[in-house]
């Protein structure tokens, strides 16, 4: 079985000299010795030679190949944003009069690409509920170039089963791509059979709320096609990483996998007693979750089922109190992103997911009521717990008990 923890443990970079942390290239351009070499980095990749960091920069390729490694793909290359690998890469895969076959249930900012921008260039997407293969099979035409999944869904926790999808998409010809950003370490999607995966570095991989950058991972061959000097869509989009941002992240790297363990401990023990309270939770881990056989399934067990879940207030008034409340009772900081040290939560309808119609919104099951929880790293989760329970009572988010 695929072990990405051994996988990056077994990663070395070697600085100049002798460093443990590989140096910073600080330079935007680099020089050569022989123009020859120049001319030959003009038409392709050549090994230890770098030429602009628009193409590669040193840092940015030891990053590269640690993602590389963490996924299990052949080649990685990073991005000034989460959002910078998913367009690149949908760029990169379709053309004109193509289509995009995605999960309903994205991260907004995902789902208004696809919907209100990719169309300008010619390129249209059908939206399904990507938990029924036999819609998926259905939504299929001879256009359709792209299926597109969250391996756990932004914010609904919907659990993609990758290897049916993978399946048919290589029966059709297609290339799955998954965005795994909720389920690092969790789940290995090139390991289930995805063609290409991404990330948003700025989530559980870097971990510090400190910086934007994403990642995409998947063959040497896609990967130098997405550096092509002539029609790479990073080459040409210019979506460059931060050399110092690189190297920041590749040190929050090494200790992920002891956070998601912390993260899904954490997570699992708030659920569980939640939902034995009476609480509408959603959340993987939980044996009455729609995914959690699935996820059993397809995830890599030694590291828990993540760190998000959500709660339903019953309405956006509840919704909003609650929220309040708990900020001031130190339960964490109502704001938006995931994967920090401390406890975020908001309510993804008015906020990470408000670009979905309302209409759209209703239909998928995104609740006005609804919170997403990225649960922190806190020692003394029965602690946070209790002050979860105390806005929650105060709130009167709690079903009212039955009358005999």
């Amino acid at each position: 079985m695929f072990d990405p923890s051994s996988a990056i443990q077994d990663f070395l970079v070697f600085g100049e000299f002798g460093d443990v942390n590989p140096s910073i290239s600080d330079s935007s351009t680099f020089t050569f010795l022989d123009p020859k070499t120049m001319k030959e980095s003009f038409e392709k990749d050549v090994e230890g030679c770098f030429l602009y960091s628009r193409h590669w920069n040193p840092t940015n390729k030891y990053l590269a190949q640690a993602l590389a490694a963490l996924e299990g793909s052949e080649a990685a290359q990073v991005t000034a944003s989460g959002m910078a690998a998913i367009s690149s890469t949908l760029m990169q895969l379709c053309d004109m009069n193509d289509e995009i076959l995605s999960s309903r249930t994205i991260y907004g900012g995902t789902y208004a690409l696809m919907k209100n921008f990719l169309p300008r260039f010619g390129i249209r997407t059908r939206f399904v509920n990507i938990t029924d293969l036999a819609a998926v099979e259905a939504a299929i035409t001879p256009q359709t170039k792209v299926i597109y999944c969250e391996a756990v869904s932004n914010p609904l926790l919907e659990v993609a089963d990758l290897p049916a999808l993978a399946e048919t998409a290589n029966r059709h010809g297609l290339k799955l791509v998954v965005d795994n950003t909720f389920s690092p370490m969790t789940i290995s999607p090139i390991q289930l059979g995805a063609h290409v995966v991404i990330h948003s570095l700025t989530k559980y991989i870097n971990g510090t709320s400190d910086c934007i950058a994403g990642c995409i991972c998947s063959t040497a061959e896609f990967i130098d096609a997405l550096s092509n000097v002539n029609s790479g869509a990073t080459m040409l989009l210019g979506p460059v990483l931060d050399a110092a941002r690189a190297a920041s992240i590749l040190k929050n790297l090494h200790s992920l996998h002891i956070r998601m363990k912390q993260h899904s401990a954490n997570a699992a023990y708030v659920t569980e007693r939640l939902q034995a309270e009476g609480v509408i939770v959603h959340y993987p881990g939980l044996p009455n979750h729609p995914g959690h056989a699935t996820m059993k399934r397809i995830m890599n067990p030694a590291f828990g089922f993540g760190g998000m879940f959500t709660i339903d207030a019953g309405s956006e008034e509840k919704a909003d109190a609650l929220m309040q409340m708990m900020q001031m009772e130190k339960v964490g900081y109502l704001a938006v992103s995931l994967g920090y040290f401390k406890t975020l939560f908001s309510a993804p309808g008015t906020s990470t997911s408000s670009e979905i119609p309302a209409e759209e919104q209703a239909a998928m099951g995104l609740t006005k009521g609804l919170i997403r929880f990225s649960i922190g790293l806190d020692n003394d989760i029965a602690r946070t717990y209790e002050r979860i329970m105390k806005c929650v009572r105060a709130v009167g988010v709690l079903p009212e008990p039955q009358r005999a």
